[in-house]
């Protein structure tokens, strides 16, 4: 009974774990299926989960910190977008002026609006799960996949959402063309800034939303560095994913699940210090994504500025 517990225990935890990647991961599918690597999306989670949780906090609606979040994220991928698309900046060097940026400017904004007081964190009531009748009294599967955040069930219908956007829509057939040969697209008709522009901003509302998810749902709470690295594993996990949403979800629970482990491990008194346990998921995703990356075909444009003379 007790090994029946834990093992539920840790794949409910998997899940939770891997709802902000899925977020993040897809959100960065669309902008590199567009042709732009993201590297802001670290920061893009960092100011969504301050957003986040400040609205939250003073307005008593997590929901309305929800959509903030997702605001924010709006706003940090048209910045992306215009150093990237517009100005021709180099991705990286973009996406990391943001990323450098936004982590500071979260907690700067989160010190300028919320006071400690008497030395008390601030906090909220984090979004309670939400059991979906019948199909949560099922054993072990019906805690893991039925008895979860509204963001979590939210999270799990965007994968199905996406791939059929990308695969099966004009709309999809457009955004990859834009990603494998821009100039082809344009001269087919489709507007490669305003394609960039849209997929940026989706990869930064995404973002933000998983970052509001730490705060909101899963600690209840905002601190530095309260993504621990999670948008470079979501990079990662795009190439790991080979730039597919259905094993994007594959990725996230996988990783979510390391980490669901290490935790458990944890709790259970391992007597190993625990800076091994912490680096525990990041080291098999380094693993696993060496183990993928040689099949891995990148859009083909990927990384390349374009210019409307070309």
């Amino acid at each position: 009974m007790l090994d029946v517990i834990l093992i539920t225990g840790v794949l409910s935890a998997t899940m939770r774990l891997a709802t902000p990647l899925v977020y993040g991961t897809i959100g960065e599918t669309f902008s590199e299926r567009a042709g732009v690597l993201n590297l802001g999306i670290e920061g893009m989670m960092l100011m969504g989960a301050s957003t986040g949780f400040l609205v939250g906090y003073t307005s008593g609606n997590l929901w309305l910190g929800v959509f903030a979040a997702a605001m924010i994220g709006v706003l940090l991928g048209l910045i992306m977008a215009f150093l990237t698309v517009s100005i021709g900046a180099q991705q990286h060097v973009a996406g990391l002026g943001l990323t450098i940026a936004c982590s500071g400017f979260s907690f700067y904004l989160y010190r300028v609006t919320i006071e400690n007081v008497g030395g008390v964190q601030p906090h909220v009531e984090p979004f309670a799960t939400i059991p979906i009748p019948y199909l949560s009294q099922i054993p072990i599967i019906g805690e893991v996949l039925f008895d979860q955040h509204a963001l979590a069930y939210l999270g799990l219908i965007l994968v199905p959402l996406s791939a059929f956007i990308l695969f099966r829509t004009r709309f999809g057939l457009a955004l990859r063309a834009v990603g494998e040969n821009p100039s082809a697209a344009a001269t087919a008709g489709i507007d490669v800034f305003k394609m960039r522009y849209l997929c940026l901003c989706i990869a930064g509302a995404l973002s933000a939303i998983g970052g509001a998810w730490l705060s909101l749902a899963q600690s209840g709470m905002f601190l530095p560095g309260l993504t621990q690295g999670r948008g470079w594993v979501c990079i990662a996990l795009v190439v790991f994913a080979n730039w597919s949403p259905f094993r994007v979800l594959g990725g996230a629970i996988l990783f979510g699940g390391i980490d669901a482990v290490q935790l458990s491990l944890q709790s259970v008194g391992w007597q190993i210090p625990y800076q091994l346990f912490l680096m525990l998921p990041y080291v098999l995703t380094i693993a696993a994504l060496i183990a993928v990356s040689r099949r891995a075909r990148a859009p083909a444009a990927l990384l390349s500025a374009y210019k409307r003379e070309d």
